[in-house]
Order: structure tokens, then C-alpha cells, then sequence
């Protein structure tokens, strides 16, 4: 299925009804509010006052508990009494899995009820059978028999809803009837949407979860559509679960949520990391800031592009730029652009997917014999001569409607091999958006890419991934230039980590790690730790670390091998997507790790320290 979703030029945000959690608004006029999750056992009381007053002195504006059984259900009275007692007003969201009765009880005593679809009355038992239209509806039936209760609870109360969709835990019969991909998500909330509206209940919250950014842009822009057309208009909870932490899990988090803000889409969003749940609030201000200064840009005129929900790179030449090769058919090229001296000393190589390889190579003539040199805003580094190699063209973003770069694609009979495009500068989203339209108006099929700014040491722009992201998404991005020759500068290292981050290139292992909350296991950060200890050499192998059976086999659904929570003090272990060892001791689990992925030949020695 091929759907177009209109790729704005400008920033505008998506209309929606406001749904009042507590007294935050969400939607509408509101600001986009920024929430978290608890890390303790929601029985634990003292913990749950002190990590919400933790996140609430960071900035949190919502907390979310798990409420997996009947003794965290009994600790809620004492929680909301200790808030009360030290004046902690924030709202909070019960997180429930499988258990209805479980929500019921939550309603009285929390502003908002998250509930899964994918197992708020459905249990995956993995089984493939064909469901003809008389029992499909016979589901849907059970289903809105099952929300009943909920939805006039929710009404007495005056509490808000969140149908919270993960990739992970879809229902057997959405799998069976759609897939597990985005369209799948986005039908498993809209049968519970169309239960809800049908009740006339709206104080809704929609979220659409996954582990992989691009999942999650393509199912929230499906979703957006879907909803559009049948007239629902609910806010949108933003969020990548299972981003892991460190840089890796910001800037998986800045790809899926960030390029979604940038697109006018999200009321709420969660940044999950697997560290300290105030940590996550950092991040989460960090993208609204960005958003911020996005929306101050300027408003480009209206371009003849629109992106694929499946993300199909925009169709664009083979080209060799400067001896490497991009474009159609082509990775998205990662190249280092190093300026030494003066303007005229711009060289390039390629950063392959093991390390930089390849020569310096220095500006070529131009057709008049000249060394090419800054003229204006551009930049032509490469041969221009008719049928030679074609040129690299760097082009200031505040100028991609002048008449320079008009003038550029005029002249586009000079230039026989195509040019590679770059825009440079701190706003990059809109630009590239608006020279995609010009190529396109000109039936030009140039490759286009980005260079992107000075990155200072221990920086990881958060705004910055989201604009790429974006873009990677869109299938606009055939080169992402570093300006930074050394493979161990930071900038360099903060490029691949983006390229990993949209799964434009693999450089490491990818660690698809859970925030953690009251259902997990085990220490998820220090687990997480003792697992990249071992295995974080072992370049392009994915790893899940899940602490709980929840979303984690679902979640982890393209990894290679995943470490998951069976039982206390016990861990399930995966190949792919199939239990291959069931409660090994947690003591043992990581060598039991390491050795399944030596018996299935993904293991190399680590280099020497």
C-alpha cells in the first residue's frame, strides 16, 4: 500500500480537541507537555513519592505508575495521600496490561488509564487462523462489551483514556489479519476508537509505540490519515520505546519522535531511556525547545513533493561525487568535509561502514581551469566540465529560494553528470523539503544531502537528529557530510550514531533496551550494562534487554538476540523471535548470552585492549 502524506514547509501544528488529564491540558491550545514513568514498585510507596518528586522538580508535567497487580492497585489511596501531603500536583496515568478489573479499580484514584489494546482483553497466543467477517465482528463485539464498564467508570470520574498501541504486543488477530508492521497499529486502536466515539466517549489520548523510530513515523502519520477520515481529531502521546540510553537512546528518541513534531504531530511526549527516569525530562525539553526554534524559520513556499508512508527513496541519479558514489541504487553516503587554511581547502573521503578508507582528494579545476573557492553561497568542489565528474554544490539554507540556486538549476544542461546538493545550516528540515520541490518542478533528479554543523565535545543536538531524521524518512537524504575529517572526532562519532539512530547505516551493536518500570525483573540499566560489556564489539548485531514479557519478545522483533525477564531471579533467552532457553539464573544468563551467539557463528573475538 503506497499513501501520501503532504510534507509541510513550514511549521504547523495538527488541530486536535483538548482532553483534560487532570488539570493539564492535552492538545488543542496546550503546549506540548512533557511526561515520564516510574522506575519502583508502585506498592512501594516511599519510592513512588520520591521518584515523582524527582520528576516533577525536573520538569515532568505527567507521571505514569504500573498497576500489574492487586497490591499496587491497594497502594494508590497511600500515594495519592502522600501527594497531597507534600503537595506534589501532578497528575498520574495507571499503566495497565491484561487485567480490566485491574483498571476499573485504578479509575477512582489516578486522572488517567492507559490500556493496551493488543492485550487489555486479548491474550497473543501466537496462533495463525483465518477469521471470516462473521467472526471478526464476533471479536469487535466482545471487544465493546469489554469496554463498557470502563468507558462509563471513566465518565463518572471525568478521567481521560489513553489507548496505547505498541509494536510488540499487537493482538492475534490483528497479526492475522494485517500484519505486524504500522498498518496493523493503527487498526488495533481504531477498533477501540470507533468503540469509544460510538459511546460518546472523546477524553481520548492515542499513542503508537515501537522500538524502531521509522516504525513509529510511518504508523503515527498512518494513524493521522485514518483518523482524518473518519472525522476523529484526538491528541497524539508521542514516543520510541525501548530507545536504550546514553547518546544512542537520545537520538533514537530525537529520529521517531522529533521528526513527528517536526510535522505539526504530538501533544504529549515520553522520552524512554534506560537510566533514571528524571533523566528522560532533559531530552524531552530539549526536542520542544528545538521545535521552538523550528517554527521561527521561514515559510517556504509550497513544494511539488509529498513523502511515502513506506519511506521510498525519492527517485534520484547514480552519481559520483569526488570518487564516491551516491544516489540511486546507493547507502546514504556519510563523507567528512574538512576546511584547512583558507576557503579553498575543502577535501573529502568516505567513512565506510568499518572506518574512514580512502584517499584526500583536493578541489578539482573547474572548466575555466580554476581552483574552485567560496563564491557567494556556494561551494562546487568536483569537475564540472560536461560529461567529468559531477559537482558537490553547497547551499546556504536561508538561500534555497534565491536566485543563486535558481540560477543552478538553470544552468542544469552544464552540469552532464548531475550535481549532489548540499544545504548547510542550523535549519535544515524545510530547506531540503523546499529543493526537493524545486528539483522535482524542474524534472531534475539530483541527489540531494545535508552538511551538518560544527558539533562541540559532548553535544548531541537533539533538534538537529529530528530535522535529519525527518528527512531520512521522507526519502530525501542521499549524503549527511561531516565537517570533521577524523573518524574520532565527535562530530564524526555523533553522525554515525544519527545514521544508526534511522537505520541508514549500521557501524555497532544496537541495543533495543527497556526504561524499566514496576513489572521489570531485573536492574535494567546495570544488566544492560554488563551485556555492552561483553558484546559491544560485535559490530551490526542487534540485542534486545527487555525486562518483562510485556512488549519485549514483540518489541524486540527484528532483534537478533534478546536477554527478556522470565520470572524473578530467572531470564528467558531468545533467538530472534523464538524462546530458545527459559529460566535461566539471572547469575548466569549474560555467559549464557555470549554463548548462544558464539553457537549461532554471530561471535568475533574483541580486539586487544
Amino acid at each position: 500500500m503506497i499513501t501520501h502524506f503532504h510534507t509541510q514547509l513550514a511549521y504547523r501544528r495538527r488541530p486536535t480537541r483538548q482532553v483534560a488529564v487532570g488539570e493539564v491540558g492535552v492538545g488543542g491550545d496546550a503546549p506540548i507537555r512533557i511526561q515520564s514513568m516510574l522506575t519502583c514498585n508502585t506498592w512501594d510507596v516511599d519510592g513512588v513519592l520520591a521518584e515523582t518528586r524527582g520528576l516533577v522538580e525536573a520538569g515532568c508535567e505527567i507521571v505514569r505508575l504500573t498497576v500489574p497487580t492487586q497490591k499496587d492497585l491497594e497502594a494508590l489511596p497511600a500515594i495519592r495521600a502522600g501527594m497531597r501531603r507534600e503537595q506534589l500536583d501532578v497528575p498520574l496515568v495507571a499503566d495497565i496490561h491484561f487485567n480490566p478489573r485491574l483498571a476499573l479499580g485504578c479509575v477512582p484514584h489516578v486522572e488517567k488509564v492507559r490500556i493496551n489494546p493488543g492485550n487489555y482483553v486479548d491474550q497473543k497466543k501466537f496462533q495463525v487462523r483465518e477469521y471470516s467477517e462473521a467472526q471478526y465482528q464476533a471479536e469487535l463485539e466482545r471487544i465493546e462489551e469489554a469496554l463498557l464498564p470502563l468507558i462509563q467508570a471513566l465518565k463518572d470520574h471525568g478521567r481521560s483514556l489513553r489507548i496505547g498501541v505498541n509494536h510488540g504486543s499487537l493482538s492475534d488477530r490483528i497479526m492475522n489479519r494485517y500484519g505486524d508492521n504500522p498498518q496493523g497499529m493503527v487498526e488495533s486502536a481504531m477498533e477501540y476508537l470507533r468503540v469509544l466515539a460510538r459511546h460518546d466517549y472523546h477524553q481520548t489520548i492515542v499513542s503508537m509505540k515501537s522500538s524502531n523510530p521509522l516504525v513509529v513515523i510511518q504508523a503515527y502519520r498512518l494513524l493521522v490519515l485514518r483518523m482524518a477520515a473518519e472525522g476523529m481529531d484526538y491528541p497524539l502521546h508521542l514516543g520510541v520505546t525501548e530507545a536504550g540510553d546514553g547518546m544512542d537512546g537520545r537520538l533514537k528518541s530525537a529520529v521517531g519522535i522529533g521528526a513527528l513534531l517536526c510535522d505539526g504531530m504530538g501533544d504529549t511526549i515520553r522520552v524512554s531511556l534506560t537510566e533514571p527516569a528524571a533523566s528522560e525530562i532533559p531530552a524531552a525539553r530539549e526536542l520542544v525547545a528545538a521545535l521552538e526554534a523550528l517554527k521561527e524559520g521561514p515559510a517556504w513556499p509550497e513544494a511539488a513533493f509529498a513523502a511515502t508512508l513506506d519511506f521510498a527513496r525519492r527517485p534520484s541519479r547514480a552519481m559520483d561525487a569526488a570518487g564516491i558514489q551516491v544516489g540511486a541504487g546507493a547507502p546514504v553516503a556519510f563523507l567528512a568535509l574538512n576546511t584547512q587554511g583558507d576557503a579553498a581547502g575543502y577535501k573529502l573521503k568516505l567513512d565506510d561502514v568499518q572506518d574512514f578508507d580512502g584517499e584526500l582528494l583536493s578541489p578539482a579545476p573547474n572548466q575555466d581551469g580554476e581552483v574552485p573557492s567560496r563564491s557567494g553561497q556556494l561551494v562546487f568542489v568536483g569537475n564540472c566540465a560536461p560529461g567529468g565528474a559531477a559537482p558537490m554544490v553547497q547551499i546556504s539554507a536561508e538561500e534555497v529560494d534565491g536566485a543563486e540556486v535558481a540560477a543552478l538549476l538553470g544552468r542544469s544542461a552544464e552540469f552532464a553528470g548531475g550535481a549532489l546538493l548540499l544545504v548547510a545550516g542550523e535549519r535544515l528540515l524545510y530547506p531540503v523539503r523546499r529543493l526537493a520541490g524545486l528539483l522535482a518542478a524542474q524534472g531534475l533528479d539530483w541527489p540531494l544531502g545535508v552538511l551538518v554543523p560544527t558539533i562541540a565535545d559532548g553535544e548531541a543536538p537533539l533538534g538537529l537528529a529530528a530535522e535529519i531524521g525527518s528527512l531520512a524518512a521522507d526519502g530525501l537524504l542521499d549524503a549527511l557530510v561531516c565537517p570533521e575529517a577524523s573518524p574520532a572526532a565527535h562530530g564524526s562519532e555523533y553522525c554515525r550514531n544519527l545514521l544508526q539512530a534511522a537505520r541508514l547505516r549500521i557501524y555497532k551493536t544496537e541495543y533495543i533496551s527497556c526504561p524499566s518500570c514496576g513489572r521489570t525483573l531485573f536492574d535494567l540499566q546495570e544488566t544492560t550494562e554488563r551485556i555492552k560489556a561483553h558484546t559491544a564489539h560485535l559490530t551490526g548485531l542487534r540485542i534486545g534487554v527487555m525486562g518483562c514479557i510485556v512488549n519485549g519478545p514483540g518489541e524486540m522483533a527484528d532483534a537478533d538476540f534478546g536477554y527478556v525477564g522470565g520470572a524473578p531471579g530467572k531470564v528467558n533467552l531468545y533467538k530472534g523471535q523464538q524462546c530458545v532457553e527459559r529460566g535461566v539464573p539471572s547469575a548466569e544468563a549474560v555467559e549464557r548470552l555470549v554463548a548462544l551467539i558464539k553457537e549461532h557463528g554471530r561471535w568475533v573475538e574483541p580486539p586487544p585492549s
